[in-house]
């Protein structure tokens, strides 16, 4: 999507005051929902006993009934030691226990604490050897908002939601997102009128035994495991195709039916939005597999090739689908990175709301945004370490999600549509991220190497700092079709001593004519001369609502130094250009007509010598207090 010029005044409209409110409902919703996933507060970083081996494969034997609320498991575990291992030990909580452990069909001593299932290996295992083990157990998960027996219209539903630290509380595994599973296989054993839901592509028609019936899924892309996820119910199943010909793939779809029409009605534009997404960040990236939802009764979830959503909320569909890319195919590798998924996803959604349903509600849906975000004075988009123990702030809707958003989107400004999307791909496309994980400094690596220079500068003030500016823009007219802008800046936190940002600037003049252009801000009370194909009759800041920022005015004032008080003569000047007035001149600034300012100095006499510039049209700009005057002078 490219950024466009304004071309007409800018106003809200009754259809975009709409969707700025349902704008609010809906990012909060989904961080809400985010959150509800999440394990509260304590325990939120890798174990490090399971530090000393790397997983390659998992296969899950899931038996459960959704009427009855206990899981039986057995889970095969290939993994390869990192360093000589007498001992492994597993995420797995007390509630869920432990009959059996294997290797090679021989049982191995094993123990349980709260959070743990520790087993001795029967011989030191070297590092960089690979062994199996096989783990039995079952028991009733905790109800910590990870694993749901619940019921829809009276029929019962069992699915889980694991993020980030709950898949333990259902299956043995290891909890580090660093930690990608190269691949997976999902066995669900439920009763035969139900049908379930798993990561990955159904290898066969499912296998009935007796009341029971056996559906196996095969997932060949690396995945994290709080991102493995198993659902059953009395689905309805309804397949759309995604992709274009011939890459195509089938997205999935399994809903309550009660909801069958609904789902049908609402899911129908699956297809464009994924198309549209494609077309900005390159292919779907499980189309070997499938995409699709699969509908539960709280929540929401991203799991790859399949979202799990709570009701049919167009948006969060739109951000889960997002999250196919940002969170799934590159995982955020600590919780200080969050917005690498959230701010991310919510920056997608951003787009294919501008793209769907025009410029107003992109516009709306900004403002929104960036109203949130200044409706307190600090916070940043990264984390501190003590943050990234708190799950209300980790899924901040105000900072993770929106200020990202934001900031890509002001990112997205300061380097240009191209370079911005070229940066965005070359980080999706990096093979040492791709279905891994990353960090901030991953992406910021990127974006600089196509920028052709630091962007230090940016992410320190608006991704690792706090706060915002609120920007007092003057402009003035001071010949025909050449303005003065003068741009000063405040900020709400002490983190940050300036942001530096390009701001865009739309001028008005007699009979609707508009004039949109962008001037670098880089430093304090900065000025500029801007020339405009018409005489200037108003100003506006930012009216498109790119720029994070809360109460900055733009005006076109004709205030300064009375033209009675303050001449400049001779003008035209050869030499030495002296400044009569009553004011005591606090600053000045020369610039020539293509906007370049000049050093340039007053002597004790408030001259200015021009006898070594180039001929041509020069803006001087005086200062005294608040008011400015702006002189053309020509130098012959």
């Amino acid at each position: 999507m490219m950024i466009k010029s304004v071309t007409t005044a800018f106003l809200l409209f009754s259809s975009a005051l709409i969707f700025a409110q349902q704008s609010e409902n809906r990012i909060e919703k989904i961080a809400d929902r985010e959150r509800l996933a999440f394990h509260r507060a304590a325990a939120v970083l890798p174990n490090p006993h399971t530090a000393n081996y790397d997983v390659t494969y998992h296969k899950l034997e899931i038996t459960v009934n959704p009427a009855v609320h206990t899981v039986f498991g057995k889970v095969t575990t290939t993994y390869t030691a990192v360093s000589n291992m007498n001992s492994i030990v597993f995420d797995l909580v007390s509630q869920m226990a432990v009959s059996s452990v294997k290797q090679n069909n021989v049982s191995l001593t094993f123990s349980q604490t709260a959070n743990e299932l520790a087993i001795t290996l029967p011989a030191t295992q070297l590092a960089g050897t690979s062994a199996t083990v096989e783990i039995i157990y079952s028991g009733t998960p905790p109800n910590t908002g990870h694993v749901f027996f619940d019921t829809h219209n009276n029929s019962p539903v069992f699915y889980t939601l694991s993020e980030s630290f709950g898949d333990k509380e259902w299956w043995p595994c290891k909890e580090d997102m660093r930690d990608k599973i190269d691949s997976l296989d999902i066995f669900i054993t439920a009763p035969s009128q139900y049908v379930s839901v798993g990561n990955g592509v159904e290898t066969a028609p499912p296998v009935l035994s007796g009341a029971n019936k056996t559906t196996h899924f095969h997932h060949n892309y690396p995945i994290p495991a709080y991102l493995v996820s198993i659902a059953v119910a009395n689905y309805s199943v309804f397949n759309l195709t995604g992709g274009t010909a011939p890459n195509t793939f089938p997205i999935v779809n399994y809903v309550f039916p009660e909801n069958l029409t609904l789902a049908q009605n609402t899911l129908s534009n699956v297809p464009s939005y994924l198309e549209f997404y494609e077309s900005i960040v390159g292919p779907y990236p499980y189309r070997n597999e499938k995409y699709g939802n699969a509908e539960v009764t709280t929540s929401g979830m991203e799991h790859p090739t399949v979202s799990f959503i709570s009701d049919y909320d167009r948006y969060m569909m739109e951000h889960e689908m997002a999250h196919q890319w940002f969170g799934d195919k590159i995982t955020c590798g600590t919780w200080k990175d969050i917005w690498l998924n959230e701010g991310f996803a919510t920056f997608m959604d951003e787009m294919l709301i501008e793209n769907f349903d025009g410029s107003d509600a992109g516009i709306s849906n900004r403002d929104y945004m960036i109203n949130y975000i200044t409706s307190q004075p600090a916070g940043a988009v990264y984390l501190t370490d003590t943050e990234a123990l708190d799950e209300n702030r980790i899924f901040s809707g105000r900072l993770t999600y929106n200020k990202g958003a934001m900031v890509l989107n002001m990112l997205r400004l300061k380097m240009g549509e191209t370079a911005f999307l070229q940066g965005l791909n070359n980080y999706l496309s990096d093979p040492n991220l791709v279905y891994k994980t990353a960090v901030t400094t991953d992406f910021k690596a990127h974006m600089e190497a196509v920028y052709g220079s630091s962007l230090t500068e940016f992410f320190n003030d608006w991704v690792y700092n706090q706060g915002y500016p609120t920007y007092t823009i003057t402009a003035q007219n001071v010949a025909a079709g050449q303005v003065s802008v003068t741009v000063s800046q405040t900020r709400s936190h002490s983190s940050v001593t300036f942001f530096e940002m390009p701001l865009p600037l739309t001028f008005t003049g007699a009979g609707g004519q508009t004039f949109s252009t962008m001037v670098d801000n880089t430093s304090n009370n900065q000025s500029f001369i801007i020339n405009a194909p018409f005489t200037v009759t108003g100003v506006q800041f930012d009216p498109e609502r790119h720029i994070i920022s809360k109460n900055s005015t733009a005006t076109l004032t004709n205030d300064g130094f009375e033209l009675t008080k303050t001449e400049v003569y001779p003008n035209p000047v050869h030499g030495l250009l002296t400044i009569d007035t009553t004011n005591t001149i606090d600053r000045i600034l020369l610039v020539n007509s293509v906007g370049q300012s000049i050093n340039a100095s007053l002597t004790s006499l408030n001259q200015l010598d021009f006898s070594n510039y180039p001929s041509g049209v020069y803006f001087l700009q005086l200062q005294s207090g608040q008011n400015t005057k702006t002189i053309k002078v020509v130098k012959e």
